[in-house]
Parts: structure tokens; sequence; C-alpha cells
């Protein structure tokens, strides 16, 4: 038995009647961030259970007493990497001298979304895209993630559908760069680009 996970005898469904404690899921945190870990190092080629059960130190059963598969596995992964490039982000865009304003603190964000976890987390959007049935929650659950700390860096006084609008175009603009950026690297151009995308958030909100 493992001391800090269930009794495999005992079965999934063991588990489940105990998945809301604090050990249980403490447990599942554990190995999630170890996953998460060896995802942000070896991206998702070749992703399975036996691979994750390796880098999480236990075994591939263990793991589907607190997981839905390797699909629901890869996608959590996924989900927590893309929050902790976001918890990242928003740290380095928080007010402060220089990021007084919207295009000032999307400027200092920019470097974190092209930062470690970036080749992972466009290889998810690929899958999304590749596999849509199968990996539509990595595409569409991007969008949930990153909307809410947009719309938080926007003017407070902007009425609540003017934030999301310009936080959907950030949105709709960085992550264009971002795949331009990973299928052809031109930098010369995405900079230019980048900086529009700045000139037209300071015309925005000047606008008030």
């Amino acid at each position: 038995m493992d001391a800090s996970g269930p009794d495999e005898s005992h079965g999934r469904a063991g588990y489940r009647r105990s998945a809301g404690s604090p050990r249980g899921e403490a447990r599942r945190q554990d190995l999630l961030d170890r996953v998460i870990e060896d995802l942000a190092v070896n991206g998702l080629v070749d992703f399975s259970l036996r691979r994750a059960a390796r880098a999480a130190g236990t075994t591939h059963k263990v793991l589907l007493y607190y997981f839905d598969g390797a699909d629901d596995l890869l996608k959590q992964a996924v989900f927590g990497l893309r929050d902790r490039r976001i918890r990242r982000g928003m740290a380095a865009a928080s007010p402060g001298p220089g990021r007084e304003t919207l295009a000032a603190r999307v400027r200092a964000m920019w470097p974190v979304l092209t930062g470690v976890e970036s080749e992972v987390l466009d290889q998810a959007i690929g899958l999304s895209m590749y596999d849509a049935n199968r990996y539509t929650e990595l595409g569409r659950g991007a969008s949930k993630q990153y909307l809410p700390s947009l719309i938080s860096l926007c003017p407070e006084h902007w009425s609540e559908q003017r934030k999301l609008e310009v936080a959907e175009m950030i949105l709709a603009t960085l992550r264009g760069f971002l795949v331009d950026w990973r299928t052809s690297g031109d930098a010369e151009g995405i900079s230019a680009g980048f900086d529009a995308l700045m000139r037209a958030l300071d015309r925005e909100e000047a606008a008030d």
C-alpha cells in the first residue's frame, strides 16, 4: 500500500469515496505537480500514463485512481502549466513604475508568454486543432483561463463589455504572434506587430 495514496486492491471506487478529503486532494495535487514539471521539460510528444507515472514516482494504476485516464491527466496538467504561466505574467504586469497603462502592462507580460512554458502550451493548442473532438478543451479552456486576467488589466472605470472586448482583442492578437513566433521565427515582423498593438491600446485608453 502506498502510504500517501489508496490501496490498489480497493479499486478506483475506494478513492472516489474519499476524493474530497484533504489528504486525498493533497496527494492528487502532488502527483499532478510532478506531471506538470515533466510536461514543461519534455512536452506533449509521447505523453502517456506510464510516462506520467514515472515522472510522478508512482504507477499508472495509481494515477487512474486520481484521474479519468490519460486525456484527463493531460488536460489538467496543461491547465496547471497554463495557470503557472498566467501567475507569472500577472506578477510581471502588476501595477508599478512604468506599468501605469494597459499597453505597458501587456508589454511587461509578453516576455513571460514567450518563456519556458510557451512551447508546450503551443503544442496543446495545436493538438486541439488537430483533433478537436478529443482535445477541444485544451483550446477552449485557454480562453477561459486567460480572459479574466486580461480583463483585470483594463482600467477599472471601463464597462465590463468594453473590458471584455479589449481583452478578447489582446488575447487573439498575442495568440497570433505566438503562433507566428513558433512557426516563422520572424522576430522583426512580430516586434512591429506588437508595437502596433501597443499603439492601439494607448489610443483605446486615451479615448476616455
